[in-house]
């Protein structure tokens, strides 16, 4: 079945999905009530800025590069706010539509329905419900892009041209808004290209294509200042989850299992979970069964990667579930010590996202296995309930927790006092995590992303008492100076111009300070004469490059998409015929 025919259904049915889950936020991303997301991992704000932090060569390692470049260039034009709610809503619309596509593509017996069903699987699961808990909306673009990705590899040898190479390179891009996202595209490019044997100048160009979009967070982590290693406490704290009654394999396979028992829906902390797994199996399993039975047809392309995502899918789950437990978990540990970067990989339920192609085409699989029987609206009314009923509360924002909010007015005045170019600000307390009286959940603190200075970040991570991530050396000092009574001109030789302190206590080295700005919230102090830190002209020159080259990769695709669109309207629209010029009908009335 072309795809082309079931798009404008799959993009019905994905919209109406990501409303009824994103529904409490719709209002931010069109800009009517609260506008912003502070929970969590979610931090948005009116107005972000381009600082060397947002680049990735600040003091913390580069976890959400070109995300935040991105959010910072773009909210001068558009409100922050709006901005990524748009983005979150976006992105479980085209997950449902790219992994529709998929489905229809490698299964194309189950047509409309099993597309649709596959749609249906992709928005509504474990792991949409607590990656958007945690806040990970730049991931869930990363897991959007996917079977849009698989899809365009599967069509590239048939037709090599330049805009499907733009195309390829973009979508690579898309998915590498942070680095998590660009490790899943890498495995899903390169699974597919094993599966159709994708080699020689093609497997070094889709290669090429992948080393561009991921340029940001790369050159960002080779030239930058901060460690990108962790400690072996992030193994254990960041590893999967065993759900109650299912064990870590059972909890892998049923998608859910995050760190954070917090970012759970109420329905997967009972026993509940295991019922709700059992039936998304049960779908899976009937789907993958009868795909092992029925060829695709006489395409061998079709066939050869489905077999790759099934094993992509069950190496997967193996590795997850191994570095859960025991000595996978110690190796795991050692590798995240050790090398730099692999800091990456502690949070291994991330990549769970690498089962959604096998499982979308198992779906439609399943769909197809069930009209051999009985009608196919019967089939995808049966499917759907089996993946939909057993997770109820992931309408409404994962059951209302997902609501957006409004900053004080104490921190837009802030934000205006402080300028770009008169040193970093400290913020005090220091921690990383912090509650706000305003906000619903903890989250991390906006500051960073809110004025136009940069901030000294600590990057200190304490989860359940235990030191994931230790301090900068730079934070830790000025952390120390601000509670120790320090001397304040050590402060501003660490550059430290400004202090803001985010709750009622005062840090002992501003004890008889007077605040330039003194709200109900916060308080803003001056620090005289800090020394600017200066970032190499060179090393930041790098970055940017590398940013911009990322973008252009996606601007690039976007207009190749808009020029082919525009070709087929063109070619389907009726063409106007030119006249004829017959000559005119002459009577002939004979002679008189």
């Amino acid at each position: 079945m072309p795809t082309r025919r079931v798009l404008p259904l799959l993009y019905l049915v994905s919209a109406l999905g990501s409303v009824v889950v994103t529904a409490p936020i719709l209002g931010a991303a069109l800009g009517v009530g609260p506008r912003y997301l502070l929970y969590r991992d979610a931090v948005s704000t009116p107005r972000s800025h381009v600082t060397d932090a947002m680049l990735g060569i600040g003091d913390v390692a580069p976890r959400a590069v070109p995300q935040d470049w991105f959010v910072a260039t773009a909210s001068r034009v558009i409100d922050g706010g709006m901005l990524v709610a748009a983005i979150m809503v976006a992105s479980l619309v085209f997950a449902g539509v790219g992994y529709g596509r998929l489905a229809a593509r490698l299964v194309p017996s189950a047509q409309r329905a099993g597309a649709v069903a596959a749609s249906a699987v992709a928005i509504w699961n474990p792991y949409v419900a607590e990656r958007l808990l945690q806040g990970h909306w730049g991931l869930l673009v990363g897991y959007a892009a996917l079977g849009w990705l698989i899809v365009e590899v599967l069509d590239l040898p048939a037709a090599p041209t330049a805009a499907r190479w733009w195309r390829l390179a973009g979508l690579t891009a898309v998915a590498g808004l942070t680095p998590t996202g660009s490790l899943l595209a890498a495995a899903a490019l390169g699974c597919t290209a094993a599966g159709l044997r994708m080699g020689g100048r093609r497997a070094v160009a889709i290669a090429g294509c992948w080393l561009l979009a991921s340029g940001p967070w790369l050159v960002a982590a080779m030239v930058g200042g901060a460690t990108t290693s962790s400690g072996t406490g992030g193994t254990e704290a960041f590893g999967l989850r065993a759900e109650p009654g299912l064990g870590a394999l059972g909890t892998a396979l049923g998608l859910g299992g995050i760190w954070n028992a917090d970012a759970v829906p109420t329905s997967r902390t009972v026993g509940w979970a295991a019922v709700a797994t059992v039936c998304l199996l049960i779908v899976v399993g009937v789907g993958g069964w009868h795909l092992a039975r029925h060829r695709a047809g006489e395409d061998g392309r079709v066939d050869a990667v489905r077999r790759a995502l099934a094993i992509l899918a069950a190496v997967t789950v193996i590795v997850v579930v191994c570095t859960a437990v025991g000595p996978g978990r110690a190796l795991l540990g050692h590798v995240v010590e050790s090398v730099p970067g692999a800091g990456l990989l502690r949070d291994t339920h991330k990549f769970l996202a690498l089962l959604m192609p096998a499982f979308a085409m198992a779906v439609a699989g399943a769909v197809a296995a069930l009209r051999r029987r009985v009608p196919a609206g019967f089939a995808l009314a049966a499917v759907a309930l089996l993946v939909i009923a057993p997770l109820p509360d992931l309408g409404w924002g994962v059951g209302g927790q997902i609501r957006p909010i409004d900053y004080p007015a104490d921190w837009r005045t802030v934000a205006a006092i402080v300028p770009a170019d008169e040193g970093a600000v400290a913020v005090w307390p220091s921690d990383t995590v912090r509650r706000y009286d305003f906000a619903d959940e903890l989250s991390l603190d906006p500051a960073p992303r809110m004025l136009r200075a940069p901030v000294v970040e600590s990057g200190r991570l304490t989860v359940d008492g235990v030191e994931v991530d230790p301090p900068s050396a730079r934070a830790a000092e000025v952390d120390r100076l601000l509670g120790s009574a320090g001397d304040r001109n050590r402060l501003a030789e660490l550059g430290v111009g400004w202090v803001l302190v985010e709750d009622g206590s005062t840090p002992a080295a501003l004890t008889g300070a007077h605040p330039v700005f003194a709200g109900t919230s916060l308080r803003l102090y001056r620090i005289d004469d800090p020394v600017l830190d200066q970032v190499s002209a060179v090393r930041r020159a790098l970055v940017i490059g590398a940013h911009l080259v990322w973008l252009t990769l996606i601007v690039g695709a976007a207009a190749t998409v808009a020029l082919g669109g525009v070709r087929r309207i063109r070619r389907s629209s009726p063409r106007r015929r030119p006249r004829s010029r017959r000559p005119s009908p002459t009577t002939n009335t004979g002679p008189t």
